[in-house]
């Protein structure tokens, strides 16, 4: 049987939380492309105190534009 997913959509952005063992703080970081993420949660994974959590975020429209606007500027 044929495991198939379903698309997903054109509006999202894959977020990135994950704990900076060096100053003790929660960071965040979006990226556009899944596979990105999921290798830039895997390289904070340093000790056994790190963690990474990847969280698909849909964009509502006033923060596409807005994004837009930020690649224009």
């Amino acid at each position: 049987m044929e495991n198939k997913q379903a698309p997903l959509p054109q509006n999202i952005e894959f977020h990135v939380s994950y704990l900076d063992t060096l100053s003790g703080r929660i960071e965040l970081e979006a990226f556009s492309d899944r596979s990105a993420a999921e290798r830039f949660a895997d390289a904070q994974l340093k000790d056994e105190d790190s963690w990474a959590v990847v969280d698909v975020v849909v964009l509502q429209a006033a923060q596409q534009q807005e994004r837009a606007q930020q690649l224009v500027a």
